[in-house]
């Protein structure tokens, strides 16, 4: 490799995609293709491959009722409804998660951006971001993928 190359690489690094979660340490897992039959095609691009989906495209934007919102790849409880809010932001958010042991979070450069990237602590799945623009108590927003998400409609924890 000659000089210019390892510049350019080292260069990017800082804008290189967060490594996902290390093999083996989730306490679900699956191969690349047991992921993609279990998610189907766009909440795997979501889920697996921390991409994100259009705003104001998810039904769960709209969801109203009392329930949770668990993992779509594993249904750990994530989010209650009573923390969900409309920030006009075109994905759903909330303001705290369920419990702070059920998201994990790492330091996302993508995009030329520094933000706080969240994860199911189960699976690894990509759920968001967040973000520090969120209604109290928190001041929090938890800027989630509808993808990612499941609805239970029911029991608020």
């Amino acid at each position: 490799m000659d000089r210019r190359s390892l510049l350019g690489l080292v260069l990017a690094l800082p804008f290189a995609a967060p490594a996902f979660g290390a093999a083996g340490t989730y306490a679900v897992r699956f191969t690349p293709d047991e992921w993609k039959r279990r998610l189907g095609a766009d909440a795997y691009a979501v889920l697996r491959e921390e991409a994100t989906e259009r705003p104001f495209t998810s039904p769960l934007n709209k969801e109203k009722r009392a329930g949770l919102f668990v993992c779509r790849g594993c249904a750990l409880p994530l989010f209650s409804s009573a923390h969900k809010f409309d920030s006009g932001t075109g994905w759903p958010s909330f303001w705290q998660p369920l419990n702070k042991a059920a998201i994990g979070s790492t330091v996302d450069r993508s995009y030329f951006m520094v933000r706080t990237e969240v994860h199911c602590s189960r699976c690894g799945g990509h759920q968001g971001h967040v973000f520090d623009d969120g209604p109290q108590p928190t001041g929090l927003r938890y800027c989630i993928n509808g993808l990612s998400l499941s609805f239970v409609p029911g029991k608020t924890a």
